[in-house]
């Protein structure tokens, strides 16, 4: 709102100092501070209605160290981290953005998913909460919302570089949006370009590490392009919303771990949509120039700083859990974030915290129905799951898994982000 005001004013009067919001790093910046403010100060304010309203945590009995110490603690704080987003992003981002809208109603969306399970948890007193169905459906339905959204917007576009006397090739599901225009490169060197409307994505440690999922799309033949890519595309999308929010959802179970392990995460995913969405650093380091992206940075600005804010009172001993009404919307937005990046082949390494409990679950489970169906008795590979809670049925203190776990977060972030120049 406020990019918008003050770039009207700016025009209209001539505004002295107005035009500083047309710079994403100064907007990105209040961003940042702003939701620190929200969540450590109004936060506060929050946390403290949520206990004298008794809206606390109902912990299950798994024999953890400390388990009966969370007992009662206020949930449904990722009101706190929602809030905080959505505030900075409202008034500091271009709002016509088709990346900043969608993210938006990604937000929501899963917010809303994970606050009616946590209603139904807290205030309808059924530990289940909202039936997984309707969780999955609530993951599909807004996959399916992205996906068409990505695949069929015209303002979501790549740069491709026109050669002197080439002539542009395109798949099938392709197509040229933009007349030719031209750039300088470092060097002052002319260089043609053209918008192309293209679904594709980013292959890590390759060369050629740009992919067109109507390449996929031509095993089921030529004649079915057209059909069979926007069908691919959007169940990939879905997949990856699903399983990343859902390993969020299942990391959230000792305090400040989703939180920091989320934070990582989009310090990582910030600096792909920045140098992605910057023509010159693209071409510096020739990778793939989305055009429009950079506002995306403004958002992940935001969700950096609700995440390292409601840290404050999320972090051991927690005095707020986040509950799915903030895990799912994590987990939601960090996929949404890597699909518009174009960097969804990266998420088992960006994410890879969120994979590794996932399939802890996943193995943990298999193994037990398993063995169970051969021996007539279930055993397990994990003295629990998720993973965390095997750390700590080995006696160790959750601070120390918490911060192992961030730790190898970063270098998880670290590696992804190398793989810029590992081409």
């Amino acid at each position: 709102m406020l990019y918008h005001l003050f770039t009207y004013l700016r025009e209209q009067y001539g505004l002295f100092g107005a035009g500083i919001f047309y710079y994403i790093t100064f907007r990105a910046a209040m961003a940042i501070i702003l939701s620190l403010i929200i969540t450590t100060i109004i936060g506060k304010g929050l946390i403290g209605y949520l206990r004298r309203k008794q809206i606390g945590e109902t912990v299950r009995d798994l024999g953890l160290q400390g388990e009966a110490q969370k007992r009662g603690t206020p949930t449904m704080g990722g009101i706190i981290i929602i809030a905080a987003i959505l505030v900075p992003t409202l008034l500091f981002a271009k709002l016509t953005n088709v990346y900043i809208i969608l993210i938006l109603l990604s937000t929501v969306w899963l917010g809303l998913v994970g606050f009616l399970d946590d209603y139904i948890k807290v205030f309808k007193k059924n530990k289940e909460g909202l039936a997984g169905k309707f969780k999955i459906m609530g993951q599909v339905g807004l996959g399916i919302i992205i996906g068409l959204s990505l695949y069929y917007n015209d303002h979501v576009v790549t740069t491709r570089e026109v050669r002197p006397g080439q002539t542009v090739l395109y798949n099938q599901a392709e197509e040229q949006v933009s007349a030719p225009f031209t750039r300088l490169d470092q060097t002052g060197k002319e260089h043609t370009y053209v918008h192309v409307k293209a679904v594709t994505t980013t292959i890590p440690f390759v060369k050629s590490h740009e992919m067109s999922y109507s390449k996929i799309a031509a095993v089921f033949g030529k004649s079915a392009v057209d059909v069979m890519t926007p069908i691919i595309y959007i169940l990939v999308v879905i997949f990856i919303i699903v399983a990343v929010s859902n390993g969020a959802n299942i990391t959230d179970g000792i305090d400040g771990l989703a939180t920091g392990v989320s934070a990582i995460v989009g310090i990582c995913l910030g600096v792909f949509a920045y140098v992605s969405g910057n023509y010159v650093f693209a071409d510096y380091l020739g990778i793939m120039h989305i055009p429009y992206l950079g506002e995306l940075s403004i958002f992940i600005a935001a969700f950096i700083g609700a995440c390292v804010g409601f840290l404050w009172y999320n972090a051991y001993p927690a005095q707020v859990f986040m509950g799915d009404t903030g895990s799912l919307a994590l987990g939601g937005i960090i996929a949404v974030l890597a699909i518009m990046i174009r960097k969804e082949l990266l998420v088992p390494i960006i994410c890879g915290i969120f994979l590794m409990e996932n399939l802890s679950v996943m193995i943990q489970v298999a193994y037990f129905k398993y063995t169970k169906k051969k021996y007539g008795e279930g055993r397990r590979i994990f003295l629990m799951s998720p993973l965390h809670h095997h750390y700590q049925k080995l006696g160790y203190h959750e601070s120390k898994i918490v911060t192992r776990f961030w730790i190898v977060g970063m270098a998880l972030a670290i590696m992804s982000i190398v793989t810029l120049k590992m081409q």
